[in-house]
């Protein structure tokens, strides 16, 4: 099974986009060519014809198409028992080595909005990891299902209390950031002006707020001038 998949890999890759894409993954090798809707329709295929708890046994770790496939399978599950799909969260989280394979997984994760609590909890564990892309899968979890008002304070304590200085953490933080801005404007203004986050984040945060075409031109003129002058990592 693993090597018929490979090989499907393989044949459904592009040589342009392999290229492309790896541009936007620096430090990633081994990346096939296969389009995210393209490997996405492959794992909904798999799903239904297999046993995907086999299936992720089977496939390698060797491409980055081949992790990001176990990651689609178990973001299919959404019916299944959520102590075991929790599990091969919690086993698959540490194969995770870039943004991209990050923000797919944790979008797929849809069964997160019928088991908030569960997930909250496997989220925790992780917000305390030293890796990368594990407070990355934590903090990109916040931004896709938690922002909401039950849940901004403690955020805006989680932002304060991550001090991983890794690129792709503080990028995660910075989008999360602007996602409450939008959400919950004054909320976040009034947070962010009491924040002791670092310069970089905080300008980034606002930079991609303004950026958004869902906050009204007034706003963000206040946000501009809200923006710290010393903008250093």
């Amino acid at each position: 099974m693993g090597k018929e998949i490979k090989e499907k890999l393989f044949e459904i890759s592009d040589e342009k986009y392999q290229k492309f894409h790896s541009s936007l993954c620096p430090g990633t090798e081994n990346i096939i060519g296969a389009r995210i809707p393209i490997l996405r329709n492959y794992a909904k295929k798999l799903f239904k014809e297999k046993d995907w708890k086999q299936t992720i046994k089977q496939i390698d770790n060797e491409y980055y198409e081949e992790i990001m496939l176990q990651g689609m399978l178990i973001g299919e599950a959404k019916n299944e028992d959520i102590n075991t799909i929790l599990k091969y969260i919690e086993n698959y989280v540490p194969k995770i080595d870039n943004w991209a394979i990050c923000d797919v997984f944790c979008a797929g994760l849809k069964i997160t909005k019928k088991y908030k609590d569960e997930m909250w909890k496997l989220i925790q564990k992780f917000l305390k990891s030293e890796k990368e892309f594990e407070i990355r899968f934590a903090i990109v979890m916040i931004l896709d299902y938690y922002i909401e008002e039950k849940y901004l304070n403690i955020i805006f304590e989680i932002f304060e209390e991550v001090k991983c200085k890794d690129y792709y953490v503080k990028m995660a933080v910075s989008w999360a950031i602007s996602i409450c801005l939008i959400k919950f404007y004054e909320q976040t203004v009034k947070y962010l002006e009491a924040s002791q986050i670092d310069n970089w984040t905080y300008n980034k945060a606002i930079q991609k707020a303004i950026e958004s075409y869902r906050i009204s031109q007034d706003k963000k003129e206040i946000l501009k001038n809200m923006k710290r002058n010393n903008n250093i990592i």
